[in-house]
């Protein structure tokens, strides 16, 4: 009397389809479960798709270093013969920096002529500003409650910060 399991293959994710991929194990007794083995095993497609990315850019980093450093005839020796010109492992990188600075250069230049000089009230003033509003607290024994908060006023932080210290009494 022998059981027969399906366990999903190790091998699945090399497949691009979506069909699964199943082993019969025969043995009498022994349950998937028992042998530490879940049901889907396979790895994620971002896992592997990462993995093969990371691969992909050291390779493709160790071979423009070696297009880049080794001389012509090391190349020739090796068996290389058509390769971009010397001149472009140069100039891409130095390209791309540029962009990149140029690019952020612009993208701040943007955003000082969006913001309004610091002169301007709406610096100070927008349509979230909020006035004080006439607050009684009550005493019923719990303390003193939590004023609700408010804007205090330009004219208010001018008196505090560039007035006499015996105006700020008033």
């Amino acid at each position: 009397m022998s059981e027969s399991h399906s366990v999903s293959s190790p091998r699945r994710f090399l497949s691009l389809s979506n069909r699964r991929t199943n082993v019969a194990l025969v043995d009498s007794g022994v349950r998937s479960s028992q042998l530490g083995i879940s049901q889907d095993q396979s790895p994620k497609p971002s896992e592997v798709y990462g993995f093969v990315g990371s691969i992909t850019t050291i390779v493709a980093t160790v071979i423009f270093l070696i297009w880049a450093y080794l001389p012509e005839p090391c190349l020739h020796y090796l068996g290389i013969y058509y390769y971009p010109n010397k001149y472009w492992a140069l100039a891409v990188p130095a390209f791309s920096l540029m962009t990149i600075l140029s690019g952020l250069g612009f993208y701040l230049g943007l955003n000082f002529m969006q913001t309004s000089p610091p002169a301007s009230l709406n610096t100070i003033f927008d349509e979230y500003s909020r006035e004080p509003s006439v607050y009684e607290a009550s005493t019923d024994g719990e303390g003193q409650p939590i004023e609700p908060m408010y804007d205090i006023g330009i004219h208010h932080i001018n008196r505090l910060m560039f007035c006499d210290p015996e105006q700020h009494s008033r």
